[in-house]
């Protein structure tokens, strides 16, 4: 049984957004994962997990 995939949550030290990627996008996003979607800046690590309480808060990317 599966619960999904993991994600990385992150918050982006620019512009304040808050954004997640799934652990199983490595590869699709290359050098990219972790910058947030709106501004490109790398992202500040917060915490990962399956699903947290907060999750509707962050941006799927």
């Amino acid at each position: 049984m599966t619960y999904g995939c993991l994600w990385w949550y992150y918050e982006c030290p620019n512009c304040g957004h808050k954004f997640k990627y799934g652990t199983d996008q490595f590869e699709e996003f290359g050098e990219d994962f972790g910058k947030c979607p709106k501004c490109s800046t790398p992202g500040k690590f917060e915490k990962e997990g399956a699903i947290m309480p907060d999750d509707k808060l962050y941006e799927e990317c």
